[in-house]
């Protein structure tokens, strides 16, 4: 029995010393943030961009500011846009080519975004080492040409801008 206890306490003083050791390494990035918001645009904001229709709008939350999106090309029920987004205080965001997915409602001029994903790979400001991965969902109302999306995710930060506290 003694023997049993023994072994059963070195069991649990190894787990709980792999634990502590472990935890760092599954710790949140202190250089990554959560973030959130909506966009707002209009289709036809800023007329055309070498001919491929745009929106033009405003993004609320924690990359408030504005956006303009280029509407380059649609394929049945993708459409695939490029980004232009200004922060508030003037910084950029450079955001790749990106794929809004998702379907008309029947009888209607809405189309429900289902799946939206945006990667940030840089920018101006604190955003210029800047690293991350958004997704959105939303509709688009082509009657009106009102746009609602809701973002969500992750914006990485470059160390020396973490540490300025720039963000």
């Amino acid at each position: 029995m003694r023997w049993t206890l023994r072994c059963f306490g070195l069991f649990v003083s190894l787990t709980l010393l792999l634990a502590s050791v472990a935890t760092p390494v599954f710790a949140k990035n202190p250089n990554c943030s959560d973030v959130g918001g909506a966009i707002l645009t209009n289709v036809g904001g800023f007329g055309q961009i070498d001919g491929h229709p745009t929106t033009l709008g405003v993004a609320t939350g924690d990359l408030k500011g504005a956006v303009g999106v280029e509407i380059k090309g649609t394929n049945q029920n993708v459409f695939t846009v490029q980004h232009h987004w200004v922060t508030d205080n003037g910084e950029t965001l450079s955001i790749d080519e990106a794929q809004a997915a998702g379907t008309f409602l029947p009888n209607s001029a809405l189309f429900a975004i289902t799946d939206y994903r945006l990667t940030l790979s840089g920018g101006t400001g604190r955003f210029a080492n800047a690293t991350g991965e958004l997704s959105a969902i939303g509709e688009i109302d082509f009657s009106t040409g009102h746009a609602i999306l809701r973002y969500s995710g992750q914006v990485c930060y470059g160390s020396r801008e973490k540490r300025e506290g720039k963000d």
